[in-house]
């Protein structure tokens, strides 16, 4: 690590200035600016791909910048690791968790400063009492002597946020830190973050979640292919504005709904009980041209449903008709045959053959359409995978290119490519936007609207209520693997989908 004196303006606790890096000859940060004020949350946006992490691992020592200059602290500073900048207090949080699983809390707490007694005989009296005084500022109640992979992520987060206040760190990033959270551990961070900008900490927050920003940041910085687009106070912009710096065009309005008048009844589910997954005895009808969400807290059995109809999970009871007519579905090829497509919620781990390229992520789903007495007909082939590529933007060098080496929004949309290739009746989407950026949201959205307005049926399950609330035509609210509640799209509110969710509305009645 290189240091060098220099000023600091009031108030300024980090300056970085041109910050430029390429990697392999492609620029991905280019003169980039941005302040960090004390006792600030700063928020970064912009799409995937926009420089957002990059810029931070250049702060953090994991990337040395080719061009430009830190003045962190009153100080120029070039970290060449980040174990230098820790050193000096800035910690980054990153979406994959840095703790050791078969370790305790404590023991991770400790982690190259661990107490001893007698030179080298660990102290555990010690190393609990020291935990439990650094877990005091996160507050929670997490027990010290647990293995770090009996918490949930959430509380894991919180054991590094308190390692972080430990190491009396001056700056904090967290990149995505809500993306596996459940509302009550969002809620628990949000006030542990608002202590720690108050206790004069610099916070530098990465998210895509509009709601998140707008609760928590004093300032916006938008960056837009490695460039700096703009930073500006939350409340001198709109939410609309960001995402329209972000993407390079004004939007009118994140979410798109039309008026639609629904057609027949595309799936109808009567007294359906999974086999092994907890759910029913559930009924419910999704119309041609419908948009029909399921919502409740994590845990009370949306995606268990939504499985459970595609055949994934196995039926125990109960008929599921399609188009009028019973339909037994046994696994995933019953229900593909029967033109019904599902986006399942890891894309990663459920959907995407990540040693594949994108051409063939997208049309093997649909390859008899392309086959004449069981010879595939290429040109075919790549022309199907071309159409959809352009129609729903998705942003390669190649189709030959790896699924692997895409942005998330973008491998979103060529699972999402795979089923409309297929010309699907009915489409299951669940989280179709989690871990996207806000323009891929934005154009995911477009095509949910689109594919409503061909006459498709589309079964959405949501975390993300402001989402559920913006496409869908009804919502149902599930608890304890059951329908509670059906509410009207245009004018249900996040508290009347929390109180069904939560059985406040049963207790008020």
């Amino acid at each position: 690590m290189t240091v060098t004196t220099g000023g600091n303006a009031k108030g300024t606790l980090l300056r970085m200035r041109g910050i430029t890096k390429a990697f392999s000859g492609t620029a991905v940060l280019a003169d980039v600016d941005v302040d960090l004020y004390r006792g600030e949350i700063h928020a970064l946006m912009g799409e995937n791909g926009a420089g957002k992490s990059t810029l931070m691992k250049v702060l953090g020592g994991v990337h040395l910048a080719d061009a430009g200059h830190i003045e962190f602290d009153g100080a120029h500073v070039a970290f060449t690791s980040p174990g230098e900048a820790m050193d000096r207090g800035v910690v980054m949080i990153h979406q994959e968790l840095s703790t050791v699983p078969d370790m305790t809390v404590a023991e991770n707490l400790a982690l190259g400063s661990e107490p001893a007694r007698a030179g080298f005989v660990l102290d555990r009296r010690r190393l609990r009492s020291e935990a439990l005084r650094k877990l005091g500022p996160i507050g929670g109640g997490i027990d010290p002597d647990l293995p770090m992979r009996k918490l949930s992520v959430g509380r894991q987060q919180m054991v590094e946020i308190a390692r972080a206040i430990d190491q009396q760190a001056k700056i904090l990033v967290l990149d995505e830190p809500t993306a596996s959270l459940s509302d009550t551990e969002s809620r628990r961070l949000f006030e542990v973050l608002e202590r720690m900008r108050d206790a004069g900490m610099g916070l530098f927050y990465i998210s895509h979640r509009l709601d998140e920003v707008w609760r928590l940041a004093d300032r916006v910085t938008v960056l837009r292919d490695g460039r700096h687009v703009s930073t500006t106070r939350r409340g001198e912009i709109s939410q609309n504005d960001v995402v329209g710096r972000m993407i390079g065009r004004q939007v009118e309005a994140l979410y798109v709904r039309e008026h639609r008048r629904p057609g027949d009844v595309v799936l109808r589910v009567r007294d359906l009980v999974g086999r092994d997954n907890g759910i029913g005895p559930v009924s419910f009808d999704v119309r041609a041209g419908e948009v029909v969400s399921l919502v409740g807290l994590i845990g009370a059995g949306r995606t268990e449903i939504a499985r459970t109809v595609y055949g994934v999970d196995a039926r125990g009871s109960g008929t599921v008709e399609i188009g009028g007519r019973q339909a037994r579905i046994g696994g995933p090829g019953d229900a593909i045959a029967r033109r019904i497509g599902m986006v399942p919620e890891s894309r990663k781990e459920q959907a995407l053959f990540s040693w594949m390229d994108v051409r063939d992520n997208i049309t093997i789903a649909s390859l008899r359409k392309h086959s004449r007495w069981g010879v595939l007909n290429q040109r075919r082939v790549d022309a199907a995978a071309r159409q959809f590529i352009d129609d729903l933007t998705i942003r390669i060098r190649s189709p030959r290119q790896e699924v692997r080496t895409l942005s998330g929004g973008n491998q979103q949309k060529v699972v999402l490519s795979r089923w409309l290739a297929n010309d699907p009746r009915l489409l299951i989407l669940d989280e179709p936007t989690r871990g996207v950026d806000v323009g891929a949201k934005h154009e995911i959205y477009r095509i949910i609207n689109e594919q409503a307005e061909q006459g498709t049926a589309l079964l959405v399950v949501s975390s993300d209520l402001p989402e559920a609330l913006g496409i869908s035509d009804r919502l149902l609210v599930v608890r304890d693997g059951v329908i509670v509640a059906e509410l009207d799209g245009a004018g249900a509110t996040e508290e009347d989908v929390m109180s069904h969710a939560t059985g406040v509305a049963k207790e008020a009645s």
